[in-house]
């Protein structure tokens, strides 16, 4: 009887330690897991998309600075006075960016028929215009071209690279969603009963030391993530539209490029106005017919504050602006490009990432010298596939292959349409996206468990998603909630591999 005293007592504490575990506030929990979390260095607001979105609001701030200061020192007066033209054009493209519920070709051609408005009135200050007649003005924009070809091209430019570079900050916010919805982990009662059994059962046995075999924390693995390894196809589909996306951004759609010259381009529209002023007006007289004259007075008034000055800068390619991402975009995709590269196949690999941790599995070297679930001897059975239609053999986890898992299935279908608007954006085609804003994007700033409440991606509730909590289930089921703080473990190292791949 001595020979089994110090197993029973090892068996008695542990439980009474557990329920001692159990006793203690949710929020006691949700801070320890939190701290874990927090000190390997994981935190949420360290995802590229951040840094990203930071970049591209800075550099629309900085394109508008430089215009603005380009713009008073070569129009001086006239250029105050019509300034809020330009800071419109700044507002629609940030809201674009921010919002997306602009159309950028619209908005663009409306920006240059009233600067056409604008320039006619100055260059012919001799004359008074009505509301009526500058309409009728506007319409001559695309025979006429006054800019020059300037309109054409900076449209097709702003668009692709703006619908790229939203739709790439779009897809980074996605693939964070979906590793934090996922990241909820949803352990069955089958589940449940395999890793106690696999973690804390051997030492009843007297094996504190003994670690579980391989390829029985593999099994285990796969059955518990299941429905997460049907992530993987659509995954990877996202991965490689993302990367398609990347090689945009580095290239012909590069934001960059586009932003830090536009001071200059637009610039030149206006001094290719100036140049062909007088063909233009006569063609809009002839069109929109001759204009009633101003008053002498007003006359002499109106061509001196009209006068223009074709001093500007010239841009230099190798300019870049200053932004709080501190780099280029080149360097910036770059880095998110390597980040994207190494999170493919991430869900077919996530169990094998698990039980690689020393703290859940023996290595492979030490398949003679494990816990098998029964004993110390070597793991017998062969690993199953992953995914849930490869669980029906699954020798320690019975899994119910008929019923996918619906937050997984949501998870699918986010990353498939994802995946479509990718493709689009890839072939310059703008794209219908939601609120990017900070307002709206569920980010808080905050790492604590506020109001005693756990953030959801620490909370552990049942595959059916009913509502109850995972200890209620368990106890239902017939498993002791005592046994939930043995698993937290479990949980806090699952946690960590999938947040480490995210960040």
């Amino acid at each position: 009887m001595a020979r089994f005293g110090l197993p029973a007592l090892f068996c008695t504490l542990a439980a009474l330690s557990a329920a001692l575990l159990a006793a203690e506030p949710k929020s006691k929990s949700c801070s320890e897991v939190r701290r874990l979390y927090v000190s390997k260095g994981f935190d949420k607001n360290d995802a590229p998309m951040h840094e990203i979105n930071e970049f591209f609001k800075e550099l629309l701030e900085n394109a508008e600075k430089s215009l603005n200061d380009m713009f008073v020192k070569t129009y001086g007066h006239l250029y105050m006075q019509n300034s809020e033209l330009f800071k419109d054009l700044f507002e629609e493209l940030k809201r674009y960016y921010v919002a997306g519920n602009v159309n950028l070709e619209e908005m663009l051609n409306d920006f240059w028929a009233r600067l056409l408005e604008r320039m006619f009135r100055l260059v012919n200050s001799q004359y008074h215009f009505t509301d009526e007649y500058l309409e009728c003005v506007s319409k001559y924009t695309e025979q006429l071209k006054p800019f020059g070809d300037v309109p054409r091209k900076l449209k097709l430019q702003v668009t692709r690279a703006f619908v790229a570079a939203r739709t790439f900050a779009q897809g980074l916010a996605v693939a964070r969603d979906v590793v934090s919805k996922v990241s909820v982990v949803n352990p069955t009662t089958q589940c449940t009963h395999a890793l106690v059994k696999m973690m804390y059962c051997s030492h009843c046995q007297g094996l504190v030391t003994v670690k579980p075999c391989y390829n029985y924390c593999s099994n285990i693995m796969r059955g518990c993530l299941a429905n997460q390894g049907d992530l993987d196809l659509e995954w990877n589909n996202f991965i490689d539209a993302m990367l398609m996306v990347a090689e945009r951004l580095e290239g012909p759609f590069n934001i960059e490029s586009v932003m830090d010259p536009i001071d200059v381009k637009i610039s030149d529209a206006i001094m290719n106005m100036q140049e062909n002023s007088v063909q233009v007006s006569q063609k809009v007289f002839q069109g929109c017919g001759p204009p009633k004259p101003l008053p002498a007075g007003r006359i002499s008034r109106s061509i001196s504050e009209g006068t223009f000055s074709a001093r500007f800068r010239p841009f230099h390619p190798e300019e870049r602006p200053t932004t709080a991402a501190g780099t280029s975009l080149d360097r910036l995709v770059t880095d998110v490009k390597e980040k994207l590269k190494q999170a493919k196949k991430f869900w077919s690999s996530l169990p094998s990432s698990v039980c690689n941790d020393e703290r859940m599995a023996a290595g492979s070297g030490n398949e003679d010298d494990c816990w098998n679930g029964k004993g110390q001897s070597r793991y017998l059975f062969a690993v199953t596939g992953n995914g849930l239609a490869n669980q029906g053999n699954n020798p320690e986890v019975q899994v119910d292959t008929s019923k996918p898992d619906i937050l997984i299935l949501r998870q699918v279908m986010a990353l498939r349409v994802m995946t479509s608007k990718m493709k689009n954006a890839y072939n310059g085609n703008d794209v219908d996206f939601f609120d990017i804003s900070d307002e709206s994007s569920g980010e808080g700033s905050g790492s604590g468990c506020e109001s005693q409440q756990c953030p959801s991606e620490f909370e552990y509730n049942a595959t059916d998603h009913s509502g109850k909590s995972a200890n209620d289930k368990a106890s239902s089921a017939g498993v002791p909630a005592a046994a939930w703080p043995y698993l937290l473990p479990v949980f806090c190292i699952l946690s960590l591999v999938m947040q480490r791949e995210w960040r």
